[in-house]
């Protein structure tokens, strides 16, 4: 009992109710073009006032109305966001966006058409039924409702059958209420089928995971590259600041120990900046926005944080260089810094950046450790992250031993990153 009572009026039997009534209401102005185009055939020209058979051609003319009207863009997420919110499906079995291609806009006009046909019917219904049952279950209560139009036409204006009103009026509002259910069920079930995703959304969606996934990859790897070098470098700083502390506690080179708690400072702040660059672009959600990552004319307070060991050597004017280009070469140069403190700490670093025509080399050469550094088979870190970046280019990164030294090299197109700007 309990049961059934929620199938009639529980919260999805009234939600899916309140859906169909939307429906009949979405349907009134067709319903009236509809009566326009018959009232020429009914008496008077009064399709109000006229039978019951001249509302229902009014009804039959707006259907196909309302059918064509959903073949525009728009018509499926209205649509899908009404029922989403009303039908009590799970909102992953729905499309996304504007229907595309002509079997998507059929099935929407299938669903419209189905949900403004079945709406105005039962809006009509919720309308007209209540008043109507409740006369009748009051039959026994009121001789003058017995001597009206209500009780001949069920043949209670007799006193000894009036009482039949009282179950009559209660079956009433109960076969609208099973009526409702049963409908707002039917739509339920047909909704995943009309307003689904075809082929060609699960093909968006998948262009769009894809998308986004290459923005996380993305903004991981600037992370990496970052906070990484970072750590990297200010361990290394405090490390020979400490030792050097250690050595002379009381004739300690303060010169040297400032210089390198100088480095630490700078390092943490530019790389908090980055840091607060790459969170600000998760929090907005932004896909496509541009990362304010830093290019080549940093290099020289990344390598000051590197420490005094590193060499540099630029030839050709860097300006030049494109944006996308000279991120993407500054993460390198950091990378490869980042490599040669953890595997080689104390070697002399040096790096060699040259442009040459319409191509950026990256040369970075240090003493061959004892424990070479090796790609990483999880992607996006460390020397695989080169080799992605300089990929994603256009160009090429390679690095290995090579005659007792530990060699990186890699050759960007200037082209790939286009204009400046």
């Amino acid at each position: 009992m309990t049961r059934s009572w929620g199938a009639l009026f529980g919260q999805s039997a009234r939600r899916r109710w309140l859906h169909l009534i939307l429906g009949g209401a979405l349907f009134m102005p067709y319903w009236l073009v509809g009566t326009v185009a018959v009232g020429p055939f009914t008496p008077g020209g009064n399709v109000f006032g006229g039978a019951l058979r001249f509302q229902l051609a009014a009804y039959a003319v707006g259907l196909p109305l309302a059918a064509l009207t959903a073949l525009f863009p728009l018509a499926r997420p209205m649509s899908v966001a009404a029922a989403r919110a009303l039908c009590g499906v799970a909102p992953g079995r729905f499309a996304d966006g504007p229907a595309r291609g002509r079997a998507a806009r059929a099935r929407t006009a299938g669903w419209f058409t189905l949900h403004l046909g079945t709406g105005a019917l039962l809006a009509g219904a919720t309308l007209a039924l209540p008043p109507f049952a409740l006369a009748v279950a009051a039959l026994p209560f009121s001789a003058a409702l017995r001597d009206s139009e209500v009780g001949r036409f069920w043949h209670l204006d007799r006193p000894w059958l009036a009482w039949a009103g009282l179950p009559l009026g209660l079956l009433l509002l109960l076969a609208l209420a099973a009526a409702a259910a049963a409908t707002g069920a039917l739509l339920a079930h047909a909704a995943p089928r009309l307003l689904g995703p075809s082929p060609a959304d699960r093909l968006a969606a998948a262009e769009r995971r894809a998308a986004e996934l290459a923005v996380r990859n993305r903004l991981a790897r600037e992370l990496h590259d970052s906070v990484g070098h970072a750590l990297s470098a200010v361990t290394l700083q405090a490390g020979a600041a400490r030792r050097v502390l250690e050595a002379d506690p009381g004739g300690a080179d303060l010169g040297f120990v400032r210089e390198a708690l100088t480095a630490i400072e700078e390092t943490t702040r530019r790389t908090v900046g980055e840091l607060d660059a790459v969170l600000g672009l998760l929090r907005s959600g932004e896909d496509d926005g541009e990362l304010a990552a830093p290019g080549l004319d940093a290099l020289d307070a990344l390598l000051k944080g590197a420490g005094p060991g590193v060499a540099l050597t630029v030839s050709g004017s860097l300006v030049e260089v494109p944006d996308a280009v000279s991120r993407e070469a500054y993460r390198i140069v950091q990378e490869g810094l980042t490599n040669a403190v953890r595997h080689a700490r104390g070697a002399r670093v040096t790096a060699r950046i040259a442009l040459s025509g319409d191509e950026l080399e990256i040369t970075m050469e240090n003493p061959l450790p004892g424990t070479p550094p090796v790609a990483r088979p999880d992607g996006g870190r460390g020397l695989r992250g080169i080799a992605e970046r300089a990929r994603l280019l256009g160009g090429t990164a390679q690095a290995g031993p090579a005659d007792g030294i530990w060699l990186l090299a890699a050759r960007l197109p200037v082209g790939a990153g286009g204009g400046r700007g």
